[in-house]
């Protein structure tokens, strides 16, 4: 209650101190008034006077008439003290008691000359264009058998009334400033008890309000002021724990989002974008920047995703699962679930799009299904050659030695075929599964070609084929040998079974340096032989793909060859390509590090 007195105490002398303003404007206006109006009533009764003694003047003769005019006018100013005009019914100046006549402007629509002409007297106030000073002009209509004869103009200076408003003004002032600092004086220790600690406490709830719940305000005593500091703390000490809370789930839950393999795109009811995490970056070639806070529609490359959101937020289904081809920023398939987030039951506020790249999963998929539909060929083909000639020679055919030899002879290489396919789909099996680990160990490549060179010589001179094996001197990396083998096994027999009679096969192994990177190994397997187009080149090395399939199978070959090769050049952390023109000949790249990480 005392701190209300206070504040009631301080709120009256606010309250005296507005009244005494108030009053001081109200005097000054009824002194500017009031002395207006009596100097206009006395300039009034001057005019009466003056127009009462000296008759208007006869205009038969026009210049005397303008002296007579001038003379009246300083004699009546004398008299009067104020300036004295006389005016003509047309409004030219006829005479003035501070002027030359002559020089001065047509009255007719000065204020107080037109109400003169309506009322008989008229009153303004305004700056002389003249003597520039803000003054009071008086004019009477001076009339005779009720013609109008002209006008007489008193004025009078108003720089006593604004010196005396002026005075007042400034007691009136010193009189405010005198009760309002003796008040400021008496009242400020009391004052400044109660309003330290509030603004305190507001300093430290604006400090709240920018999230900032650290600060703290002294407590105070027993009043209702220590117990509003006391409730703040208590409120700072909640908010902090509970923003402490907030931010540990947020950045839980952004960890989450940022770090989940699928994308997670949330669209609000009016179509705005408000999540988008990390991975949908990925999927869809957007910034979260470019994509949080604006409309779905500007998703401009995704034009069945636009529609796939459209469709949701409409409401046509509850829930669904779609799956769509983007191009952008690579080509995927995206398996994309809606979940429309309703939070009431009169509206969809928004919706939440989960995307899974099922890419690899369906390639995949479709290798299993192709890899088992070409075993299945594969397969059956020499399986139904075998039970073919085997059906014929128990029909009679082995009477025949001859047919018996021959078919015998089918039947051997078919099963020979079966069994390399056999061998080569179990090695492909056991490489993609990693069963077993490559044992590295230093390899001298020179060394090496020899070797190989001996044993594909004789193969190669049954087609008078010329093979240059070669490789840099002293050349030794890392590989494992038997591994390293298949791969240059396979590329050289390829070609020598794709190269026409007379050709060459050249091998050229030499060491490199990336443009970043350590240094590594190239081989280079070069041949003459049919070559590949360019269409079938991008295919080369998936499993069961053949060029020219009649001419594969007339050399042995299962079709796995390239893709053993591509699978083993690959656990050795390397890479592969080919080259290539038809007619003129093929070339594969391999490209190997020197030392294995």
């Amino acid at each position: 209650m005392n701190k209300f007195r206070v504040k009631l105490s301080l709120l009256f002398m606010l309250l005296i101190g507005l009244s005494v303003l108030a009053a001081g404007l109200l005097s000054g206006h009824t002194y500017r008034q009031n002395h207006q109006d009596a100097l206009r009533a006395n300039m009034v009764r001057e005019l009466k006077v003056i127009n009462a003694t000296t008759p208007w003047p006869d205009e038969s003769d026009p210049e005397a008439a303008k002296a007579l005019f001038h003379e009246r006018a300083k004699d009546f100013k004398d008299i009067a003290e104020m300036r004295v005009t006389y005016v003509l019914p047309d409004g030219t100046v006829a005479g003035d008691s501070d002027h030359d006549e002559a020089t001065m402007d047509n009255h007719s629509q000065r204020a107080e000359i037109v109400q003169a002409r309506q009322k008989g007297f008229g009153s303004s106030i305004r700056e002389s264009d003249t003597l520039h000073e803000k003054m009071m002009y008086v004019a009477m209509a001076v009339k005779k058998d009720g013609q109008l004869q002209g006008f007489i103009r008193l004025a009078m200076s108003l720089s006593e009334v604004s010196s005396g408003l002026h005075d007042m003004w400034l007691a009136l002032f010193f009189s405010l400033f005198l009760l309002f600092a003796l008040a400021a004086i008496v009242s400020y220790r009391v004052a400044l008890s109660v309003t330290r600690p509030l603004e305190k406490m507001t300093s430290a709830a604006q400090r709240m309000a920018n999230m900032d719940y650290a600060i703290r305000v002294p407590a105070g005593g027993r009043d209702e002021i220590g117990a509003l500091a006391k409730a703040l703390n208590l409120m700072a000490d909640n908010l902090q724990e509970q923003l402490k809370l907030i931010r540990e789930n947020g950045e839980r839950l952004q960890d989450v989002l940022d770090n989940m393999t699928s994308g997670v795109i949330m669209v609000s009811s009016d179509g705005r974008v408000t999540l988008y995490n990390r991975q949908a970056e990925t999927l869809l070639g957007s910034t979260t920047r470019d994509r949080v806070g604006r409309p779905y529609t500007e998703i401009k490359q995704h034009f069945e995703l636009t529609s796939l959101i459209r469709e949701g937020l409409d409401g046509r289904e509850p829930q669904y699962r779609r799956e769509l081809h983007v191009y952008y920023p690579e080509e995927r398939l995206l398996e994309i679930s809606l979940v429309p987030m309703t939070q009431s039951t009169d509206g969809l506020p928004g919706l939440l799009l989960v995307l899974q790249d099922v890419t690899a999963i369906r390639r995949l998929e479709n290798m299993r299904s192709e890899f088992v539909a070409n075993v299945s060929h594969e397969l059956k083909t020499p399986v139904a050659a075998v039970k073919g000639f085997a059906e014929t020679l128990l029909s009679g055919a082995m009477d025949d030695r001859e047919t018996a030899r021959s078919f015998l002879t089918i039947i051997h290489e078919e099963s020979d075929r079966l069994n390399r396919l056999i061998g080569d789909i179990l090695e492909l099996s056991k490489i993609e599964s990693r069963r077993s680990p490559l044992q590295y160990s230093p390899v001298d490549f020179g060394a090496y070609l020899a070797r190989l060179s001996e044993m594909l010589t004789p193969e190669a001179a049954k087609k008078r084929i010329s093979l240059d094996l070669q490789a840099e001197e002293g050349l030794f990396f890392e590989a494992d040998e038997d591994r390293l083998g298949q791969i240059m096994l396979n590329l050289l027999q390829n070609g020598i079974n794709y190269t026409p009679e007379g050709g060459r096969v050249k091998v050229w192994a030499e060491t490199f340096f990336p443009e970043e990177g350590e240094e590594q190994v190239r081989i280079t397997v070069t041949d003459t032989g049919i070559g590949i187009p360019k269409k079938d080149i991008p295919r080369i090395f998936e499993r069961f793909y053949r060029v020219d399939k009649a001419r594969s199978r007339s050399s042995g070959g299962t079709g796995l060859g390239l893709s053993i090769v591509k699978h083993l050049v690959e656990l050795h952390h390397g890479s592969i390509r080919v080259e290539s023109s038809v007619g003129v000949g093929t070339s594969f790249i391999i490209e190997l590090p020197l030392l294995q990480p």
